[in-house]
């Protein structure tokens, strides 16, 4: 009987992971002959883009069978771009394969990787490719693993530094090693497993995916060694269902379907699924819709009638399931879904259409890109006709540009990427609004808004008794707020405070139902002004991997940067520095750090937090809506008599 493994690969750029895939496909009689990267040709790659450009775009997820083991194996961008495709593979799958070049080593990316494998404890086999290239160095990549990334790697071509690692591992066993007693290799193997499907053991196996040396041992363990998907049910909930969304595709005839990683239950074939579909305003309950499912697809292809626990498909019939949604019962998913923990978008630009009659379509066609990933925001200004985009970086900016006109028939230009800052208040205050004019209307009401601590977010509260707001408008007040910190009095993002709602009264007979989400907006901004404003820009956390002649060059560009750094070491041949520096004046840096170090040095980032930043430093944004502090102009946007309501966030 077939059992499934979903496995990851995961890698550094160039590390060789797609061309491995091709041969991991090959070798299991997936496919007739191995793909290559460089001609575009890879199995794995198949959008235009990816084929012309010789790189990892989106996941993809393939199927092979080797040793009665049915292998989902999802290929994952390399690029720090493209950092959220590798975090929604996460969502989907049991165990991983991280590959390292055994030339360049364990590179700052590949620790982030790892760091995010072992946070949620995935399971994982290493390969250290490209040992037939001058330089590969498999001692010493093994030795950065233990030192960067786990102590507890293996070798597994070295047959008693296995038996001693598995047997360090139980004491009782380390007496009967130490005792001289030989002990079965079949034994060991299936400790190695146990330790292995616990991620207290990572094996490591070693070869060169270009040259099809080592492919066999490596599937072999990823058969043998790596988990299939865990039984997620309890006899009290026997027939509940657990899936979650983690891509899209397109289909000429089917239309719109999405990858799904079912965890428990099963879904068929015109079957009714419930989704999500926003909030009520009115009663702040979450409003549900119907979907039937029209039709599923394996992983290879090919039609099947129904999708069970452990498995992955595509669905289609679910219409703007977006990724990252959950079917059923989340609290069964083995780790939580969250969008943006490996990176998040810190730059914004704005999207010009070649032919200005085509905003309305563009905007159609960026925000179905938005749906086949979360982190691509879409905001649309009404009073501006602007349409911008929060994306990563600048090679994610070419891939969406080429993406527009290959696929959606549009040419478009960008602005200068800028900065996405946020704000907070500055110092505590009042914020008051009495919302009683134009009848019908009552809502009034004061806040209490201080600044809180950097990364704490935004926290609410109510000190006013239901007598005096019923308890339903409160609610609705802290619905509202989203809408009223979306831009402060900066234009930015207000985050960072504690908001206390400590006063107010509504009318029996004049309060309309939403007269508490209009009037929210329009006493934070008022309390916003009355407290000031901090400009907050964003903090990367940067790792530099650098030759030891570059190093004084890019200290010197770190301070240049307003950046400052916090830790170094020497490893080998190299240096290891992390620094911390301000996006806006880091954006283009990778490409400074190549040429400076004549591409031998790497860097990766991620976000490590915001703090003050003098406004002559940084930037404001235009308001996109209109502001509350307008009161006359607000109050008919809000009621719909104004192009450009204060309800459109896009």
């Amino acid at each position: 009987m077939k059992t499934i493994r979903n496995i990851g690969v995961f890698a550094h750029v160039d590390a060789g992971k797609t061309t491995l895939s091709e041969q991991l496909l090959m070798h299991a009689g997936a496919i007739r002959r191995a793909g290559s990267v460089d001609e575009g040709t890879a199995h794995t790659d198949s959008l235009p883009v990816e084929q012309r450009r010789g790189i990892s775009v989106k996941a993809s997820c393939v199927s092979m069978t080797w040793q009665d083991a049915e292998i989902n194996l999802i290929d994952t961008p390399g690029h720090v771009d493209f950092s959220a495709e590798v975090e929604r593979s996460l969502w989907a799958l049991d165990a991983a394969v991280v590959v390292v070049c055994a030339v360049e080593g364990v590179q700052p990316h590949t620790e982030t990787l790892f760091q995010a494998l072992k946070e949620q404890d995935i399971p994982a086999l290493f390969f250290l490719n490209k040992t037939d290239r001058e330089g590969a160095d498999v001692p010493r990549v093994l030795a950065q693993i233990h030192r960067l990334l786990t102590p507890d790697a293996v070798l597994m071509a070295d047959e008693e530094a296995v038996t001693e690692f598995v047997c360090a591992q139980d004491d009782g066993l380390l007496e009967r090693y130490l005792a001289g007693e030989t002990l079965e290799p079949a034994f060991l193997r299936t400790r190695l497993q146990e330790l292995t499907r616990a991620a207290q053991a990572y094996p490591v196996f070693a070869g060169s995916a270009l040259k099809d040396e080592g492919i066999v041992p490596l599937l072999d363990a990823m058969a043998e060694l790596l988990p299939p998907p865990a039984n997620r049910l309890t006899a009290e909930h026997a027939d509940a269902l657990c899936g979650v969304v983690f891509a899209s595709t397109q289909d000429r005839v089917l239309g719109r379907g999405v990858w799904v990683r079912l965890y428990a239950g099963s879904l068929e074939n015109r079957a009714p699924v419930i989704l999500p579909a926003g909030v009520d305003p009115l009663s702040g309950e979450e409003k549900l819709v119907q979907r039937k499912i029209t039709q599923i697809r394996r992983v290879d292809g090919t039609d099947a009638g129904s999708l069970t626990a452990g498995e992955i498909g595509v669905i289609y019939g679910l219409g703007d399931a977006r990724v990252g949604q959950v079917l059923g019962e989340e609290r069964l998913l083995p780790r939580r879904v969250e969008p943006g923990r490996l990176r998040t978008p810190l730059i914004t630009v704005q999207v010009i259409p070649e032919k200005p009659e085509e905003m309305q379509a563009l905007r159609v066609a960026c925000e179905a890109l938005s749906a086949e990933d979360p982190l691509l925001q879409v905001r649309y200004a009404k009073a501006l006709n602007e349409l911008q985009l929060h994306v990563m970086g600048t090679i994610q900016l070419e891939i969406i540009q080429e993406l527009l006109e290959t696929r959606f028939g549009m040419k478009v230009t960008f602005s200068k990427p800028a900065v996405i800052y946020r704000e907070t208040i500055a110092k505590a205050a009042s914020g008051f609004v009495a919302y009683t004019m134009p009848k019908p209307c009552w809502a009034i009401m004061r806040f209490e808004i201080e600044p809180a601590p950097r990364g704490s977010g935004v926290t609410f509260r109510s000190t006013v008794p239901v007598r005096d707001i019923l308890l339903r408008y409160q609610h609705q007040v802290e619905q509202a707020l989203p809408l009223a910190l979306h831009q402060g009095r900066l234009g930015w993002q207000v985050t960072d405070v504690n908001i206390t709602l400590v006063d107010g009264n509504h009318h029996q007979f004049h309060t309309h139902p939403l007269d508490f989400i209009v009037a929210t907006p329009w006493g934070i901004q008022d309390g916003l002004q009355r407290g000031g404003s901090t400009l907050l820009e964003p903090i990367l956390e940067t790792r530099f991997l650098l030759p030891p002649d570059c190093v004084g060059r890019v200290m010197s560009d770190v301070a240049l940067m307003r950046g400052e750094v916090t830790h170094t070491e020497t490893d080998a041949d190299r240096v290891l520095m992390t620094a911390l520096i301000p996006v806006a004046t880091s954006v283009d840096y990778a490409a400074t750090l190549a040429s400076a170090t004549g591409g031998r040095g790497s860097m990766s980032v991620k976000l490590h937090g915001y703090r003050d930043c003098p406004l002559e430093l940084g930037a404001t944004a235009p308001r996109r809506s209109v502001d509350p502090l307008d009161t006359s102009k607000y109050i008919l946007a809000a009621r719909s008599a104004l192009e450009g309501g204060i309800f459109d966030l896009e």
